[in-house]
């Protein structure tokens, strides 16, 4: 078992719960009609990322990271500060801006920048990476590695957490009507394979700070250079 200290499962599998369920309800029923009533993608986006999703995701996961501090793999106290011996991870941030802004120059034949990007998007960059990091890596997979005493269960709970970051994206999917398109695409392993990326980032380098910046970053260059 990865978790073994019954208190932290229990509070685990409730987070998880109130997660999905509170985000599912928030994108598939309040989204849509507020975006409408708002006719702002600046004021939408703001309350939308900075507002409402912070009080579903972020703040529950601050309070379970410190609450249960002692049973988690890296402790809550200084699991945002940057430490210099993680600096060659940040060169991960080259290797992604290579992939997307050449993917970007081989499908419009040169360089160009997204029609699309506005000036909400530089909010989503700034919410989204701290959001999904302090959930994902900072409290969920962080839960379940004090244990992970092996590669093996280490990769265990990284696909666990795959999973679990790749589900969290099938409501915002279903309100776009990109649900079936991700999956005949195979796009939805993009973000799989970013959620492996990250947790590894984030094992290796026993901090937040090198995953949020990159997972930021990417979201970027998708946002500029995405189709």
């Amino acid at each position: 078992m990865l978790i073994k200290n019954k208190k932290l499962l229990t509070a685990w599998c409730v987070f998880c719960l109130w997660l999905y369920a509170a985000w599912s309800v928030t994108e598939l029923l309040i989204a849509p009609p507020m975006k409408e009533a708002l006719d702002n993608d600046f004021l939408y986006t703001l309350l939308r990322d900075g507002v409402i999703k912070n009080l579903i995701w972020t703040l529950p996961a601050l309070f379970l990271m410190r609450h249960f501090s002692d049973e988690l793999a890296f402790p809550f106290k200084g699991i945002y500060r940057y430490r210099r011996q993680n600096s060659p991870y940040l060169l991960i941030a080259v290797l992604m801006t290579v992939a997307v802004v050449g993917g970007s120059i081989l499908r419009h034949h040169g360089f160009s920048l997204s029609p699309s990007f506005k000036g909400a998007d530089l909010l989503i960059v700034l919410f989204v990476g701290i959001s999904e990091e302090t959930v994902f890596r900072g409290f969920l997979l962080n839960a379940t590695l004090k244990y992970a005493d092996t590669t093996f269960k280490k990769g265990l709970a990284a696909g666990i957490n795959s999973i679990l970051f790749l589900l969290i994206h099938f409501p915002v999917w279903i309100t776009s009507g990109t649900f079936v398109s991700n999956f005949t695409s195979m796009s939805f392993l993009s973000v799989v394979l970013l959620s492996v990326l990250f947790s590894y980032c984030f094992i290796k380098c026993k901090n937040l700070a090198v995953v949020i910046f990159l997972h930021s970053f990417y979201d970027m260059l998708i946002f500029l250079f995405g189709a």
